[in-house]
């Protein structure tokens, strides 16, 4: 496993795709915060964001399955295109059949690349549904949450927080917690 390591993801890829178990595991360990970072960019009242996961890694395997090398394209940009879109229509597909949890999600990520592929009225909506959570974040979360919050959706590790703000992991967590409640309520409304 060691060897695979150091291999390119193409090289592991191929491997993949003669067989090799170790090598799709290594895949799927290696961009698992791909995943983690897409899936996190979606907000479901009454869901949780390992649903999401759990779908994105789907659709990284599916990535490994269906990748073909082309002059340009990385695997690691046709995987984020992969596991966004997976994410992406299984929040659809969840609004369409009326499922609650996933009724209400909000998108926080910004404009990315990865999500081209939406159409400019979904992107729209997108956008507005975006600026209007955080305007009602802002109103409902104090200063310290609001900020801890907001460096947690970019994408940011408990880890990371603690070292930006000089805060204890514990603070960091409850600031978290404290503010998927109040948020979860503001969006019930």
């Amino acid at each position: 496993m060691d060897e695979l390591k150091l291999k390119i993801d193409e090289e592991l890829v191929t491997l993949s795709k003669a067989g090799d178990k170790q090598a799709t595991e290594a895949l799927l360990i290696r961009h698992a915060g791909l995943v983690r970072g897409c899936a996190r960019g979606f907000f479901l009242v009454g869901g949780e964001t390992e649903d999401l996961i759990q779908e994105g890694m789907i659709g990284l395997y599916s990535a490994i399955e269906d990748y073909k090398p082309k002059e340009g394209q990385s695997f690691k940009k046709f995987a984020a295109l992969c596991v966004s879109r997976r994410i992406i229509d299984a929040v659809k597909t969840a609004a369409r059949k009326k499922n609650m949890p996933l009724n209400y999600y909000v998108s926080f990520m910004d404009e990315d690349p990865v999500f081209s592929g939406l159409s400019p009225e979904d992107m729209l909506i997108l956008s507005d549904d975006r600026r209007e959570f955080r305007q009602k974040m802002s109103r409902v979360l104090s200063d310290f949450e609001f900020k801890i919050t907001t460096m947690y959706i970019d994408g940011m590790s408990c880890a990371e927080i603690c070292d930006m703000t000089g805060k204890s992991a514990k603070s960091i967590d409850n600031a978290i917690q404290r503010s998927k409640r109040k948020l979860q309520e503001i969006l019930k409304k």
